[in-house]
């Protein structure tokens, strides 16, 4: 992937009595391997903007744009992982990563080995053949990434994919999805209600504001090289300093709209 790029997003949902504008002028850029979290308040817009890029809706106005080409339906090249694993129960893990090459017809040597081998270098091998009641809430959520990776798509969109973990888990699990994530290669945006998680994952940080929501900063988020992955960069003196600047800017009602 090049680039994903939102230009001057207005999306309005209507009804028979009314019309509800939930995004306003939203522009932003994605770039190769990029890792963007999107914050904000409940309710204000955040998933909408995933449903946008990946093709699920169409904007009431302006556009998504992959590798300038507009995104005007499902494209392969991206793939949404939503807050549940959405594993099925009555499928092994291996039947579960595997679906979606069965459904498209891709269900061949070379990509039986590259899952094999996902499933090999994320120590879930020895449970390719266990059920999703059989193994861990984070194991879950690996498999589901493994799933996601499974037809090699360029752009990962995450729709607050820790939420129905424990805390614990939590912090482990997104140590060890930004690894995947980054060893893979994978440009992502994350969706989450979670400041830490958002300053510990990603390299951008776009803030909404209420509806209709706007992007009110991005704010660029860069570690020295001995804090690098989720659980070290907590630990960094710069963490609380970002936390602190995306609160203010959560907080702040008077702040106005800009282009990131």
């Amino acid at each position: 992937m090049k680039s994903l790029k939102l230009d001057n997003i207005n999306m309005i949902f209507f009804n028979k009595k009314s019309e509800n504008l939930v995004l306003k002028d939203i522009n932003f850029q994605a770039k190769n391997e990029d890792f963007i979290a999107i914050v904000g308040p409940s309710g204000c817009g955040k998933s909408t903007i995933l449903n946008i890029i990946a093709g699920l809706i169409t904007p009431t106005f302006g556009s998504a744009n992959l590798d300038n080409e507009e995104i005007k339906d499902c494209n392969n090249k991206i793939a949404y992982m939503f807050q549940s694993d959405h594993l099925f129960p009555w499928l092994s893990v291996w039947n579960n990563v595997t679906l979606g090459l069965k459904i498209q017809k891709k269900y061949n040597k070379s990509n039986i080995e590259f899952i094999e081998n996902l499933l090999k270098k994320y120590d879930l091998i020895d449970y390719k053949s266990y059920y999703p009641n059989e193994i861990s809430g984070g194991m879950k959520q690996k498999v589901a990434l493994i799933r996601t990776l499974a037809l090699n798509p360029e752009l990962l969109l995450l729709d607050e994919p820790f939420s129905a973990l424990d805390y614990q888990t939590r912090l482990k699990i997104g140590d060890e999805v930004y690894k995947i994530i980054k060893e893979e290669k994978k440009t992502a945006i994350i969706v989450t209600h979670d400041i830490p998680e958002a300053i510990s994952l990603s390299n951008k940080v776009l803030i909404l504001s209420k509806n209709p929501a706007c992007i009110k900063a991005a704010i660029d988020i860069e570690f020295p090289e001995e804090f690098q992955s989720p659980l070290q960069r907590r630990k960094s003196p710069m963490f609380g300093l970002y936390y602190e600047k995306i609160w203010e800017e959560l907080e702040d009602e008077k702040s106005t709209c800009k282009k990131s």
